[in-house]
């Protein structure tokens, strides 16, 4: 009995890790179609539209060109860790959907079928130890191509995600100190059950957005593959489906980031203004809509990140510093004092609310 148990529920992991990960390659692609026709619209041009119908097909067309490229490996460069790099990249950026949880459990078959890869009690240490890994992927790629304007893209990736982690995590310890559990899943069910932490949390999510920016190499600190610098970065050197990996890797990073802010501050699957507990006898599709609502929030961020890359022009990398370890982490640390003076107030009923 206890076997049976065990393979059925390693069988829904694997199903439930095949449905992330494929759609989150998926979500990946188009949303380079996305990027392109948010652009358009607000460079007023029509962006992608030749491809299949509205030019839905353009990312297939884009994917099927990278894999017919031909790959290079240049001959001076150091080859395990060549193609070590953008696999790393992709790997860590995949890894970090593990712990989210998707939605709230689905009933079949008689059995209770979780949305979340794996509800580990440290669950958002997890994001930043993967996310963390993330740079060795770009470091690697760099180091091995053997260019100088690679490896000087990668040392500024390196240096930027670094720099901000730091105000990064220290938004996340006020977070942390309101809700009292490291559990992306204990979190969305205490959102459910009073506010959403934005509510609490106005400028620990401000820090937390900005950081997101910089960890995603996206503009206006694009700094690791600026063209006009770099000529393109740390992936110069690469092409074929080694240079997709790298694209692929920040359009999923970008995703999980869009999910994790939508899950710390906006309620993850949380529905505004609907009382989850009056429909309870909804069953499956409460589950479902809690699906849909928990992406449309993810599909608000990302459309985010699309127009301040084209809207924002690129930063200094001086002034890319100069904003992570002089504005960034002293408002970090005075968010997370002034969340402690009020915890500490609130328990000892110096204020009234």
């Amino acid at each position: 009995m206890f076997l049976t148990i065990a393979i059925a529920t390693i069988i829904e992991k694997l199903i439930l890790i095949t449905i992330v990960v494929m759609g989150s390659l998926v979500i990946a692609m188009y949303t380079t179609f996305a990027e392109r026709k948010v652009a358009g619209l607000l460079q007023d041009r029509p962006g992608p539209n030749r491809a299949g119908p509205f030019g839905l097909f353009q990312p297939l067309a884009d994917g099927l060109k990278l894999f017919f490229k031909e790959e290079i490996i240049p001959n001076f460069s150091s080859k395990i860790l060549f193609v070590l790099g953008p696999a790393l990249a992709m790997m860590t950026a995949i890894m970090t959907s593990a712990v989210i949880p998707w939605g709230d459990k689905l009933q079949l078959f008689n059995k209770d079928i979780s949305l979340q890869i794996a509800d580990i009690n440290i669950g958002i240490l997890y994001v930043f130890g993967v996310v963390s890994l993330g740079v060795y992927g770009i470091m690697i790629g760099s180091w091995a191509s053997n260019n100088k304007y690679s490896l000087m893209g990668g040392l500024r990736a390196a240096s930027q995600i670094i720099s901000y982690e730091l105000p990064m995590g220290i938004a996340l310890i006020a977070l942390l100190m309101l809700t009292g559990t490291l559990s992306l899943k204990e979190m969305v069910v205490q959102q459910q059950a009073g506010y959403w932490n934005i509510i609490y949390q106005p400028l620990g999510f401000l820090i937390f957005i900005i950081c997101a920016f910089a960890e995603c190499n996206r503009t206006p600190f694009d700094l690791a593959e600026a063209e006009s610098e770099l000529i393109g970065g740390y992936h110069t050197e690469y092409s074929s489906m080694k240079l997709g990996f790298y694209l692929f890797a920040e359009y999923i990073n970008m995703f999980i980031s869009s999910a994790v802010m939508a899950t710390l501050y906006f309620g993850g699957y949380d529905m505004p203004f609907f009382n989850e507990a009056a429909h309870a006898n909804w069953g499956n599709w409460l589950a479902l809509i809690g699906i849909v609502a928990f992406m449309f929030k993810i599909i608000i961020f990302i459309f985010i990140f699309m127009w301040v890359r084209w809207t924002v022009p690129r930063f200094r990398y001086d002034q890319l510093m100069n904003l992570g370890w002089r504005i960034l982490i002293p408002l970090a640390l005075f968010n997370m004092l002034a969340t402690g003076t009020i915890i500490l107030a609130k328990a000892n009923h110096l204020l009234w609310w």
